[in-house]
């Protein structure tokens, strides 16, 4: 038994994933090679778009292509690893390796989960004070906005790594999921996890809880003052603005409260491992399709810099 991180660089920790499938390893890795392949492609490209086009240089798009960033950052910690189990024999994680993927995920989800806030906050000002927009939302408040849903995302982070480390753990344990979360890795811990999980819950209940005030309350506001506008296209064309940021929340949050509502028992570990593929590997996808498919300057953007990129190759 190892204490607080002493010889942390022997303890290795086996990730199950789907390994209890093998007839179906190979179908999983093609489906999730090219999930993350539109991943990298989508967002990328979005933050490529939103640069290279200056009708999208607007507080809302400087808002996304943080969102896309932050998108992407997160897939690549969790996918390679995910592949990779698919297609080896050996699915053994270092201890070091395990707690640097979850200080990672960690920090991008809460990061993503104040940014989809701070976008709602934007759409509200948007609409509710649209003579005022450009006072309020000013660089200052976006950068303090986006700077300070990074910077919570480390210190929560940090925060959980800090008590992960403090655990002792056994010389090599099984994991079954194909991620590093902290609900895993307190599992195969050989002391008393209560502290760190206590903490966990806290921040984990704050973090949903305050985000979801904020959207809740931008969202009602926004509905009463749409609600007052006389015409019915007025409305629409409202709406329409919010309608993109509407469903990657949904989606979002949907799913992070699935998760923490399903029980953790064996029973159950198929449903956590499908919700956890969701939330990690296929909502990061979701996002630069969700905002690009609804935007006709996104999509006319994308069309241009395609054709200008087979014109080089014809030429």
């Amino acid at each position: 038994m190892l204490s607080e991180g002493n010889q942390s660089s022997i303890l290795t920790f086996i990730l199950l994933g789907f390994s209890e499938y093998p007839e179906y390893q190979i179908l999983l890795f093609l489906v999730f090679s090219s999930i993350y392949t539109v991943t990298v492609v989508g967002n990328l490209g979005m933050i490529i778009i939103i640069k290279v086009n200056s009708k999208l240089h607007t507080i809302m798009y400087f808002f996304l292509s943080h969102l896309s960033f932050v998108d992407f950052c997160y897939s690549t910690v969790v996918t390679p690893k995910l592949l990779e189990n698919l297609v080896v024999e050996d699915r053994t994680i270092s201890f070091s390796g395990c707690i640097t993927q979850f200080c990672f995920t960690c920090s991008f989800a809460v990061t993503e989960t104040f940014m989809l806030a701070a976008m709602a906050y934007d759409r509200f000002v948007a609409v509710c004070n649209p003579l005022l927009y450009t006072t309020i939302m000013s660089q200052k408040l976006c950068a303090l906005l986006v700077g300070g849903s990074y910077t919570w995302g480390v210190v929560c982070s940090l925060t959980l790594t800090y008590f992960l480390l403090t655990l002792s753990y056994c010389k090599s344990s099984i994991i079954n999921n194909f991620i590093c979360d902290h609900s895993v890795i307190i599992s195969v811990s050989c002391s008393d996890p209560y502290i760190t999980q206590m903490l966990c819950f806290i921040i984990v209940v704050f973090n949903e809880v305050s985000s979801l005030m904020i959207i809740l309350m931008s969202y009602i506001l926004i509905f009463i003052t749409v609600m007052k506008i006389p015409s019915a296209s007025g409305r629409q064309n409202t709406f329409s603005t919010c309608a993109s940021h509407l469903t990657a929340i949904t989606i979002f949050h949907g799913t992070v409260l699935f998760l923490f509502c399903v029980p953790n028992a064996k029973t159950s570990q198929l449903i956590i491992k499908v919700a956890s593929v969701f939330y990690t590997v296929v909502i990061p996808m979701l996002n630069p399709l969700i905002y690009s498919l609804r935007n006709k300057e996104v999509k006319n953007t994308f069309k241009k810099l395609v054709v200008a990129k087979l014109l080089c190759y014809l030429i």
